[in-house]
């Protein structure tokens, strides 16, 4: 009763901590998925010479790629400074260059009014989005855990992670809203626009909270115990390999089932299945809520058991859902294909939640920043970054090897998991 006592007043006071936490990754989610939103609905024809659609949309997607490539490169530069030179100002600047890179979007000319140079403009300022989100959710997990009281690591862990859904209803709400709003042709012309301006005011408000924090405890403790690492990087590579290759592996269900079941889904949805734009985004609203749930009871379940078993009991079920895909989403339903949704994204948030006490975990403070964003960003590529191509490629030849794809990554990551038992 005491321990819990203790643990809610630290809750409590450190609530500014959290929201902060929160607040950054919502916007910083908030306006990734706004890109990945456009990239399914709008970027191919406005930004590609006008072939097939479905050219179109791979080209798209191979732009919405580019921003995985830029977070591993981001989560070296900001790690860098985050275990040199503190949480704090690297949480500020990755936001401020993720908020920049977004707003701009807003501006950019079409292919039928700037030829190539839109396409090679959008592909810029995608990598600079990524490059932003390469540091913001390492920085952001670290503000929530190396303030958490003992026994409430998994709790403050997941806080953060809840930006992940928030920030795709903003998104996916917004576009919904407009698409109602709006006809299709003033939609295209220039409705999209509209979601990337309001990044500016979400951006502004997260530079309010962060630029009213302090340096997290276990920063200030590893400062006043050494030096900080010249350079993380080469000390995270040489000390802690076993760690990073884990890390990065574990993480992989965490991206393909995310963007499986909304960057991809969407597209072929729309397109494939022919449901109406609107009504499928109200589905896919519904059922984040599902991965919100996810997070919360995955989070509290890593407190009260381990952070490690509870990601693969979420990696196992992803790799059973994979087997209902293609019956579910392939029904004609579009209740049935929500209810996929929902569970897929139960398990992702199970495979998610834990993440921000796990990964964390494998790095000492000194090389924390560094080693959980490298591991976290890296598999990203791996989990992430090719799927919306991959599995609309495969579903060219059936929606049961999407499936199939699917479950392999959930096995992937729980092998991993396994492989990273902590040592006797």
């Amino acid at each position: 009763m005491t321990s819990h006592a203790s643990g809610h007043r630290a809750f409590l006071s450190n609530q500014r901590v959290l929201w902060a936490s929160l607040a950054g990754t919502s916007i910083e989610f908030y306006d990734f998925y706004i890109y990945a939103t456009a990239a399914s609905l709008v970027f191919g024809p406005l930004f590609f010479p006008s072939t097939s659609p479905s050219a179109q949309l791979m080209s798209a997607y191979a732009t919405f790629s580019l921003a995985f490539i830029a977070r591993p490169l981001g989560a070296v530069v900001f790690g860098h400074f985050g275990d040199r030179v503190g949480r704090k100002s690297t949480l500020v600047a990755s936001l401020l260059l993720m908020g920049i890179s977004t707003v701009a979007i807003a501006f950019l000319p079409t292919f039928q009014m700037a030829g190539w140079l839109a396409p090679l403009s959008l592909c810029i300022l995608r990598f600079g989005q990524g490059f932003g989100l390469g540091g913001e959710w390492g920085g952001a997990a670290l503000l929530a855990v190396e303030n958490a009281p003992p026994g409430f690591r998994g709790r403050f862990g997941m806080v953060p992670q809840l930006g992940a859904p928030l920030g795709f209803i903003f998104a996916n709400g917004l576009f919904l809203l407009l698409g109602l709003i709006l006809s299709q042709e003033q939609y295209v012309a220039w409705g999209w626009r509209l979601p990337f301006l309001a990044s500016a005011v979400l951006v502004s408000v997260g530079l309010w909270v962060r630029l009213k924090l302090t340096e997290t405890p276990a920063f200030a403790a590893a400062l006043a115990e050494a030096p900080p690492p010249k350079v993380p990087l080469a000390d995270v590579l040489r000390e802690y390999p076993r760690e990073v290759v884990g890390g990065i592996f574990g993480v992989v269900a965490t991206f393909a089932v995310f963007y499986i079941t909304t960057a991809f889904a969407l597209g072929y949805g729309t397109t494939a299945l022919h449901y109406p734009r609107e009504t499928f985004l109200a589905v896919q609203l519904g059922s984040i809520l599902f991965m919100a749930f996810g997070i919360v009871f995955s989070g509290v379940l890593a407190d009260r058991f381990d952070a490690r078993r509870v990601l693969m009991i979420g990696c196992g079920g992803a790799a059973l859902i994979g087997f209902l895909l293609a019956p579910m989403m392939g029904s004609g339903s579009l209740a049935t294909t929500g209810l996929f949704l929902s569970i897929a994204l139960v398990f992702m948030g199970m495979t998610y939640g834990p993440l921000g006490a796990w990964l964390p975990g494998l790095f000492p403070a000194r090389v924390r920043y560094t080693g959980s964003s490298i591991a976290f960003n890296v598999g990203g590529i791996v989990g992430g970054a090719l799927t919306p191509i991959v599995a609309a490629a495969l579903a060219t030849m059936g929606l049961q090897y999407v499936g199939y794809y699917l479950s392999a990554t959930g096995v992937i990551s729980f092998l991993a998991l396994l492989a990273l038992k902590p040592k006797a």
